[in-house]
C-alpha cells in the first residue's frame, strides 16, 4: 500500500491551510494520505478560542478532504476541530474520507494534551476512547492522535480491533527532550504492537516535525526533518505478518484478569 506523509506548518486560516494541503498533494498518487493534527485550523495562541472556528462533518474542510482523495484516488487522513454540545469545546477529530468522498472513519481524540505546563482541555474536548479502524487496501488501519500516543493501552485496543498499523496524526511540541520522546515513543508502538506506524506531523516554528514511517520491527523506513514536504513509502501486510511469525510477543500476552 503506497502510502504519503504530508508535513506542513499549518496556521489559523482554513483557507490558507486548505490551499496548502492542495497544493501539497496536487499529483500525489498513493493508496493512502495522511495530514497532520489540526491541519484544518491550527491550535494557535493558547487563548484563542476554538469554538468559534470549529467545523462539521459535512463542512468545508471534509469537503476539501474529499476533493483531494478523489483527485488522488487514495483515502485521505486529516485533522480538524469538530463541532460539539459545547459551544466553546469542540473535539478534536480524526477524519479518513475515501475515492469516492465518503467519510470512512473518524476519531475524537481520547487524550487531550494537559501535560509539559499546557492544558488542551481547556479549549477542547475529549472524546471516547473506543478504537477507530477502518480498512484499505485489506490493511486494518488504527487511528491514534499525537499525545495518544504516550498511551500504550490505547494502541493495545487498536491491536484487538484488529489493526495491522497505526495511522498517527500529530501536532508535536517542540521542547528539551520532545523530540527524543517522539521518536521513541512512535518506535516503541510498532515494535510492542508489530504494526506499522505512519506518523504525519505539522512542522514550523511550535512544532517538531519528523514525520516517519515506521516499520512492524521498529526500523524506520523513511522519515522527514522540519521541512515542509512529503514523504512516499510502502506498507506491507506481508511485512506484518512477516513480523509477527518472527516475533508473536502478542500470543505470549498474559494479562490481569486473564484473558478469556
Amino acid at each position: 500500500m503506497r502510502t504519503v506523509l504530508v508535513q506542513l506548518a499549518a496556521g489559523t486560516d482554513p483557507a490558507e491551510n486548505a490551499a496548502a494541503v492542495r497544493r501539497l498533494t496536487t499529483g500525489v498518487e498513493a493508496d493512502l494520505v495522511v495530514l497532520p493534527e489540526a491541519v484544518m485550523h491550527d491550535f494557535g495562541d493558547p487563548a484563542l478560542p476554538l469554538g468559534p472556528v470549529a467545523q462539521t462533518l459535512d463542512g468545508p474542510f471534509v469537503a476539501t478532504l474529499a476533493s483531494v482523495a478523489r483527485e488522488a484516488g487514495a483515502v485521505v487522513v486529516g485533522g480538524m476541530f469538530e463541532r460539539s454540545d459545547d459551544p466553546d469545546r469542540p473535539y478534536n477529530t480524526l477524519v479518513a474520507v475515501g475515492p469516492d468522498g465518503a467519510v470512512r472513519a473518524m476519531y475524537r481524540k481520547a487524550h487531550l494534551y494537559d501535560s509539559f505546563g499546557y492544558r488542551e482541555s481547556d479549549r477542547l474536548r475529549a472524546g471516547s476512547a473506543v478504537p477507530a479502524v477502518f480498512e484499505v487496501d485489506g490493511v486494518r488501519l488504527g487511528l491514534l492522535t499525537c499525545y495518544d500516543l504516550r498511551f500504550p493501552e490505547q494502541g493495545r485496543a487498536l491491536v484487538d480491533a484488529g489493526a495491522d498499523a497505526f495511522v498517527i496524526p500529530a501536532a508535536w511540541v517542540r521542547g528539551p527532550l520532545k523530540e527524543d520522546h517522539w521518536q521513541t515513543l512512535l518506535r516503541a508502538r510498532a515494535i510492542e504492537n508489530t504494526v506499522y506506524v505512519a506518523a504525519a506531523a505539522q512542522t514550523g516554528r511550535a512544532y517538531c516535525g519528523l514525520s516517519q514511517l515506521v516499520d512492524p520491527l521498529g526500523v524506520v523506513v523513511a522519515a522527514l526533518g522540519d521541512d515542509e514536504g512529503l514523504l512516499a513509502a510502502e506498507l506491507s501486510l506481508e511485512r506484518v505478518t512477516a513480523a509477527r511469525t518472527r516475533n508473536p510477543a502478542l500470543q505470549h500476552r498474559r494479562t490481569w484478569p486473564p484473558r478469556p
